[in-house]
């Protein structure tokens, strides 16, 4: 299928790895103009030779930390127009809710959804003037189910659906759609760390069926799900082709939300 992206220039944040990697790459294999962006010139560099390697398109980068205004600022100094933004900019690590200090709230809510913000805000203006545009924020099941494990976590993923519609009204009857996307436990970088911190020793295969038996039960495809299998959905969101999915939270979390809506 012909997903339309030839021509389009996108931004990923935070796609030097795990699903932001992975949507990069989809992105480029449909002939989209690419923007890589990481926190080192090095890791962007990987990643622009990773996307090369596998799809032969030359992809473009930067580096820079985007949670910090003055990067997105600078960032957009260089690259002033965008066709499609996806926010996939973010952190989580397990802590009980009592040994959470305000700092560790206030940072997460500035990673995973001011720094989406912020850029949404600066490319906003050239999406309504070529009245075309994308705006995709990867939030998480856990924004709706809310993890007993890393409550600041879920708050922020609940945080980007709110601001996913909200904009999406703002937008109402243009060719912008703005939409989340609810991965649910997948295989990405952070995982292992995730995995490392609440295994106990166990291999990642004793674990993987020990967290879908206890921690996460209404998984339907009992599995942890792979970036690449997010990626699909976010590249047909990015498309022409889903003009009518706006305002949207789409799932791509293997059933875990216990809800046919």
């Amino acid at each position: 299928m012909d997903l339309q992206l030839k021509g389009k220039r996108a931004l990923v944040s935070g796609s030097t790895a795990g699903i932001g990697y992975a949507i990069a790459e989809a992105l480029a294999k449909e002939g989209t103009d690419v923007i890589i962006s990481g926190r080192t010139q090095v890791a962007v560099d990987n990643a622009i030779e990773r996307i090369r390697q596998a799809t032969g398109h030359i992809v473009q980068g930067y580096a820079g930390d985007l949670t910090q205004a003055s990067a997105a600022e600078s960032l957009f100094a260089v690259y002033p127009q965008v066709d499609i933004l996806v926010n996939n900019l973010g952190i989580f690590e397990p802590k009980a809710f009592e040994d959470i200090p305000d700092m560790d709230w206030t940072r997460f809510f500035d990673v995973n959804v001011l720094s989406g913000v912020r850029l949404a805000r600066q490319y906003l203006g050239g999406m309504k003037q070529k009245n075309w545009g994308r705006v995709i924020f990867i939030s998480s099941e856990s924004g709706v189910q809310i993890p007993s494990e890393m409550i600041h976590y879920g708050m922020t993923k609940s945080a980007q659906i709110a601001v996913a519609r909200g904009l999406a009204e703002a937008v109402a009857g243009t060719g912008i759609t703005v939409n989340s996307v609810l991965p649910g436990p997948t295989k990405s970088r952070g995982v292992e760390d995730f995995v490392e911190a609440l295994a106990a020793g166990k291999s990642f295969e004793e674990f993987e069926q020990e967290f879908f038996d206890k921690v996460r039960p209404t998984s339907l495809i009992k599995r942890f799900a792979t970036p690449d299998e997010v990626a699909a959905m976010v590249t047909y969101l990015a498309s022409p082709l889903a003009s009518a999915t706006t305002g949207a939270a789409m799932r791509v979390d293997g059933g875990v939300i216990k809800s046919a809506f």
